[in-house]
């Protein structure tokens, strides 16, 4: 549909899609920090569920259409570099939170609990990719077992939230989540929702312009799908982590920033279970190249130096930011520089 548009038409469609996500992105914060203690779910679960979950729709919808189009290395690399993407967005954010490393302030079960599980998701899929091509009405086992251990995680978090076996030291750097409002007024809290989900729909709408934008570049352009997919859609996409995860952070809401990140990573492995059922010609697991693999791999390391990094705890670090900060930005910044030689 956009095909015919010149090269200034599709940039500047590009930049108006991610604004959108970037400005829905900071309003989320707010709401979601409110909606925590409304609730009384707390900053880690609304960060990780209901925050990381909204965050990740104008990405869930750049995978579903190019699966839809069958484009499945723009699918499965715009959700999985976004998780690559998003995990050094904490390092920023450790840089803004000048108090203490960010891990060691935001001390919670269950951020740690979702960084292991986040692990697990993400090694599911090379079981699907050194087994069989074995497909069940298009879609592979795996991508059936990604939505059922998810939703099994998510049980389990709350209970390690409302029930933990484990605690995380308390140090006068640790901030706790503190809810600033209570939910007695319901009707209040609707009207949360309520704006909650129009946000939640302009960044589904970006999200659906993205992939058309990114879609007419590589063919006109004749541009590698996974080079695309991770550092195009997929950094655009992720803008609301970046802005919420700040945002959390200048608020105070620690939980929730880191949360949020870990939550919506988690959420974001999801992408390739609609990938999967979107795209038609098969297993997407087998359609795609070892550069989209490489991606994974990057956001498998990564999240577990962040695990690693919220389990030592570490008070401060060169520079006022943490070792694994450093560690993060590093593999990062070292992922772009091979993709973009190679």
């Amino acid at each position: 549909m956009l095909a015919a548009l010149p090269l200034p038409a599709l940039i500047a469609l590009f930049a108006l899609a991610a604004a959108v996500i970037f400005l829905s992105g900071l309003w989320m914060t707010g709401l979601a920090d409110r909606l925590a203690d409304r609730t009384g779910l707390g900053e880690a679960l609304v960060g990780g569920v209901l925050l990381g979950a909204a965050t990740s729709m104008s990405g869930t919808l750049v995978s579903l259409t190019a699966a839809l189009d069958g484009r499945a290395s723009l699918a499965f690399s715009n959700g999985i570099g976004g998780i690559a993407a998003q995990t050094a967005f904490l390092a920023v954010a450790d840089i803004v939170h000048r108090r203490a490393n960010l891990e060691h302030a935001a001390a919670e079960l269950a951020n740690v609990f979702q960084g292991a599980l986040l692990m697990l998701l993400l090694a599911l899929p090379l079981l699907a990719l050194t087994g069989p091509e074995a497909t069940l009405l298009g879609v592979h086992p795996v991508s059936v077992l990604l939505v059922v251990v998810y939703g099994g995680g998510l049980v389990a978090v709350r209970r390690v939230r409302e029930t933990p076996m484990w605690r995380p030291v308390r140090t006068p750097e640790t901030e706790p989540d503190v809810p600033d409002e209570d939910g007695t007024d319901r009707r209040a809290t609707l009207v949360l929702f309520g704006r909650f989900a129009l946000l939640l729909l302009l960044l589904g709408a970006a999200g659906w312009l993205l992939s058309q934008v990114a879609a007419a570049l590589i063919d006109r352009y004749a541009l590698r799908a996974s080079l695309v997919g991770a550092l195009m859609t997929a950094v655009a996409t992720s803008l609301p982590e970046l802005v919420t995860t700040i945002a959390a952070v200048r608020r105070g809401a620690l939980q929730l920033a880191l949360g949020g990140i870990i939550g919506g990573n988690t959420f974001d492995v999801l992408f390739l279970t609609l990938a999967d059922i979107g795209y038609r010609e098969g297993s997407i697991y087998h359609a795609v190249g070892m550069g989209d693999w490489f991606w994974l791999a990057v956001g498998l390391v990564m999240t577990a130096v962040l695990t690693l990094g919220m389990l030592y705890r570490e008070k401060q670090g060169p520079a006022n930011i943490g070792v694994e900060s450093v560690a993060l930005l590093l593999i990062y910044g070292g992922a772009i520089l091979l993709q973009v030689l190679a």
